[in-house]
């Protein structure tokens, strides 16, 4: 089973190449022994040729006896007959091959080179060139056969097709066993990222794959293990998050059921019921005002939350904002001061702007000291708007900016009721930011204070 991947990608590349190489060993082949065969057939009409120009020098009985008893020892055989085909000499023991060959082949002329009567070697037992013996006064007195026998060159064949079919077995060989040696090694790795995926799909997201290709299988391998490092870590924070839910849910309810119990039981004076009916009442903002953040939140995320852009003359905007913030700061005994240039506007979703204004500032107020001061700096940039929100407060260790606009997440767990808040501000003001397709960032020092820069850019750009 685990093999059946590997075992199909063998048998595609072992067909494909197979069929490669059978293809260049049949075209090798054939030009090999045609270069063979043409190799002779040059040979012998050279040889032919020796002999046309010696018996046009001397055509006499002792010049073709001489010619004949050449090809005796030699492997190729010769015949000179005359101008009517009448055979004078041959180096033939048998009759019959001659007769045999002049009743086969006939021709009206032949080139000074030359003529090739015969090529074929598995048609015939010979291949054989003729060439014209010419007198000096330019008549035909005769002609010169040549003669070899195709026996040598199917011998010549066979030898060469025993090193092919041996070629070929070596080749088919190491294919085979290079091709399995590269299908393995392509295929155990997917192996090991198939068990990676089955285990994170069983919500196991402890795996781990080796990092050491640097081809396409090891980018896919560095992408599977990210996404079980990032399920794993979605993981723990749905699970932290749920529990926070469950968390700040619990404790409003908690305070207004034990409340309502207590003026619903007891006889309390007016004093004390308007008390607890004032802390139930907080309790019940506190509800409301978390369940308005996750709708937010959830909004954000299933990008189901319109934002109504218009332009915002910045200076009037956060006037307004200061004059509604001026009470709690004053009641902290903070100030609050906003620098804008007057001639500032910015295109953005009016409600949407003043809720992430509003949550930082909200921030700074609950995480810096009494007779602190907050600033609301805004200047044009070359890429846009920059509003910063700059306090000399509590600041963020170092090792929580990267974390602090996480859902529910807090610089110190045990400050959770002591500062108020859901741990959704800092939250929703970032996919407030995205959603306006701006930028947040955050510079802080502990016990020096927090910069918060926001940029809003220029669209136009």
């Amino acid at each position: 089973m685990k093999f059946r991947l590997s075992l199909k990608i063998g048998l595609m590349f072992f067909v494909i190449i197979l069929g490669l190489e059978l293809t260049m060993v049949f075209f090798l082949h054939n030009v090999l022994v045609d270069s063979r065969i043409e190799d002779e057939v040059s040979s012998l009409l050279a040889r032919g040729h020796s002999h046309q120009l010696t018996l046009e020098h001397s055509f006499d009985e002792e010049t073709i006896y001489h010619v004949t008893l050449m090809e005796v020892a030699a492997n190729t055989d010769v015949m000179v007959t005359d101008a009517d085909q009448q055979v004078l000499s041959s180096s033939f023991q048998n009759q019959r091959v001659e007769e045999a060959f002049l009743q086969n082949f006939t021709f009206d002329s032949v080139p000074r080179k030359g003529l090739i009567l015969n090529d074929d070697i598995d048609s015939f037992s010979y291949i054989n060139t003729v060439h014209e013996i010419i007198n000096g006064n330019g008549e035909t007195i005769g002609y010169v056969y040549m003669f070899l026998s195709t026996d040598s060159l199917h011998a010549v064949i066979h030898q060469l097709n025993e090193h092919f079919w041996l070629t070929a077995f070596i080749v088919i060989s190491l294919t085979t066993i290079i091709i399995f040696i590269l299908s393995v090694n392509i295929v155990k790795p997917l192996l090991k990222m198939k068990e990676a995926t089955g285990k994170m799909s069983k919500g196991d997201f402890s795996v781990s794959l080796p990092n050491t290709r640097k081809d396409e299988l090891g980018d896919l391998a560095r992408s599977i293990q990210t996404l079980a490092h990032d399920l794993d870590y979605l993981k723990k924070e749905r699970n932290e998050f749920l529990a926070t839910i469950a968390h700040e849910l619990r404790t409003p309810l908690t305070y207004i059921k034990g409340y309502a119990d207590v003026v619903q039981k007891r006889k309390l004076s007016a004093k004390d019921e308007d008390k607890y009916l004032k802390i139930i009442q907080e309790e019940s903002e506190k509800l409301t005002e978390l369940i308005d953040d996750l709708l937010d939140l959830a909004k954000l995320d299933q990008n189901q939350f319109e934002i109504k852009k218009e332009m915002i003359h910045l200076a009037n905007f956060l006037e307004q904002v200061q004059l509604k913030m001026e009470p709690a700061f004053y009641e902290k005994k903070m100030s609050l001061s906003v620098q804008c240039p007057n001639q500032l506007s910015l295109c953005a979703d009016p409600r949407r702007f003043e809720q992430i204004i509003v949550n930082l500032l909200d921030n700074s107020i609950h995480y810096s000291n009494s007779g602190s001061e907050v600033i609301v700096a805004v200047s044009a940039v070359h890429s846009g708007l920059l509003i910063e929100i700059i306090d000399n407060g509590q600041g963020i260790p170092a090792s929580d900016i990267p974390h602090i606009m996480d859902k529910f997440y807090r610089v110190e767990k045990a400050r959770t009721r002591k500062y108020g808040g859901s741990g959704l501000g800092l939250a929703i003001v970032k996919e407030l930011m995205n959603a306006h397709g701006g930028d947040i960032s955050i510079q802080s020092k502990e016990n020096k204070g927090t910069t918060i820069q926001l940029l809003f850019k220029d669209e136009k750009k």
